[in-house]
């Protein structure tokens, strides 16, 4: 029997423990972290042979981990399995890791894998599949090691994980991808793989324009993501080899919950009962609560500052943390913002120098993205704007007395904050299936106004900004808006309760889960 470094452990304050043990060393490693957990929190977990576990693979990115790292905590607090959240080392930071996770749910991170040979300028969607599927070697390990003390009910890697789904079917345990999207992104997906279904082979079709959704939405060529737009596009063909592999899950669990989609939530429905597609199983939002979010130094004096404004009178600004605006475009929001007349706290980010509008990474400890600001802007803001760099405690944020907009990129994590707080938005996307997500904000559930961008250039200009803000805080559409945004929160709230419909939907694929374990067991 192999023994750890004491090093590689490591026990937060919150009594959680997370292993970085070479994966042959596993079994010791649990029983160790088990011990510690137990010293830490002043109570032994359940023995994990008593409970069914549940391995989650998350790629490495927050968005991914985060609302992982949520159902990681459903599951054992609400449906009684144990639980494993797998991380990758390779381009993941361990500190990434989700905070307040309960003692019962294990990390683990694979060790990193060579990446050299890939083309340097090979997009980060590619080099986030290509890092998983050098990994599977690992993953088998780690999962044997597992199942050798206690069985597993299911493997549930998020979407770009599926790499992952023949190690499953290899085991004999189900797998359920998870969906950090919204949900009509899976179906644009679905819809993607359906249309080639006869096609021959190096045969690419367009999608049609307009790209007709559940829920009468309605998507342009342009508010599809980039890769979707055209057949002749590299990567198209890419995406339909992503999406074909997808039909071999046994189900998938989708961040989302029915009223935010419910149009698509019932497609889906039909879809699965003619067998075309797997079980979509609505079990969002995930989203981490106030007590949850980990508060990182320099939070206090924002939140102080927060403290200090008056009820419903201040405009939250964050573009994620992959998005970027060029220079131009954060001159344009930082005059906008000044001519609005309303106060604001924005969360600034280095601009992007090479016309991309998402960054993940860019930027070294070095530099300041305050230092972009246009010359005077925070002196003549002071006492009504706050603008702070790199990051800020959003879910503390969007649910703090004195927020009352949200200028977003539509991220889908922030797209949920931002419903579960009952915030209304000015939708302004940036990237990926973001414009997808301002569609939905905009005119299907109409919690969001949305500014124009220039035609010459994509740039929102500033009196569009100040034009968006003041609609939103004062106008009579702002108003409206506000109502369904407090609609769709109460929504959100009763999805959740113990007889709302997300939970009853976890509730049934865990019963699918221990179902089949009984199954196995059975002579």
């Amino acid at each position: 029997m192999f023994k750890p470094d004491v090093d590689r452990v490591i026990v937060y304050k919150t009594g959680h423990v997370r292993t970085c043990f070479p994966l042959y060393r596993c079994c010791y490693a649990r029983q160790v972290m088990e011990s510690l957990t137990s010293t830490a929190t002043g109570s032994a977990p359940a023995p994990s042979a008593a409970r069914p576990h549940v391995v989650l693979l998350a790629s490495p990115d927050a968005g991914h981990l985060i609302p992982l790292g949520e159902l990681a905590r459903r599951l054992v607090e609400h449906h009684g399995f144990a639980a494993t959240l797998v991380t990758f080392n390779s381009l993941s930071d361990p500190q990434a890791l989700p905070s307040g996770l309960p003692a019962s749910v294990a990390t683990a991170a694979l060790p990193g894998v060579q990446i050299d040979d890939l083309p340097a300028d090979a997009v980060r969607g590619t080099v986030l599949v290509e890092i998983i599927r050098r990994s599977i070697p690992s993953l088998r390990t780690l999962l044997l090691s597992i199942s050798s003390t206690t069985p597993i009910a299911a493997l549930v890697p998020d979407f770009l994980c599926f790499t992952a789904l023949p190690l499953a079917a290899e085991l004999g345990v189900p797998a359920y991808i998870f969906c950090t999207t919204s949900m009509n992104f899976l179906y644009l997906m679905y819809r993607l793989v359906e249309l080639h279904d006869d096609a021959s082979p190096g045969e690419y079709r367009d999608l049609p324009e307009p790209l007709e959704m559940p829920g009468r939405l309605s998507l342009s060529r342009g508010d599809l993501p980039e890769g979707y737009r055209s057949s002749k596009a590299p990567i198209y063909a890419r995406l339909l080899e992503v999406g074909r592999p997808y039909r071999l899950a046994d189900g998938f669990l989708a961040n989302t919950f029915h009223e935010m989609e419910p149009g698509t939530v019932e497609a889906f429905k039909q879809v699965a009962d003619r067998g075309a597609f797997p079980p979509v199983f609505p079990v969002g939002p995930l989203v981490r609560s106030n007590s949850e979010e980990e508060a990182a130094a320099g939070a206090s004096p924002l939140l102080e500052w927060l403290d200090r404004q008056p009820t419903k009178s201040v405009v939250y600004v964050s573009f994620g943390s992959g998005g970027a605006l060029s220079v131009e475009q954060t001159a344009e929001l930082a005059a906008g913002l000044e001519a609005s007349g309303h106060r604001f706290l924005w969360v600034v980010r280095m601009p992007s120098l090479d016309g991309l509008s998402h960054a993940f990474g860019a930027g070294g400890d070095g530099d300041d993205p305050l230092a972009w600001l246009p010359e005077g802007f925070v002196q003549r803001t002071e006492g009504r704007g706050l603008a702070v760099a790199g990051w800020a405690p959003q879910v503390r944020v969007l649910s703090h007395p004195a927020t009352a907009a949200f200028v977003s990129h539509c991220g889908w994590n922030s797209t949920l904050e931002s419903a579960v707080a009952g915030v209304p938005m000015v939708a302004w996307p940036l990237h990926t299936e973001q414009t997808m997500n301002a569609v939905l904000l905009e005119d299907s559930l109409g919690v969001a106004l949305r500014p124009r961008a220039r035609e010459d250039g994509g740039v929102v200009a500033r009196d569009e900004v100040a034009a968006a803000v003041k609609e939103l805080m004062e106008g009579e559409n702002g108003r409206a808006v506000l109502r369904r945004a407090e609609k769709l929160q109460q929504a959100a709230a009763r999805a959740l309760s113990p007889e709302g419909s997300s939970r009853r939907a976890l509730e049934d694929v865990a019963a699918k889960w221990k179902s089949a374990l009984i199954g196995e067991r059975q002579p």
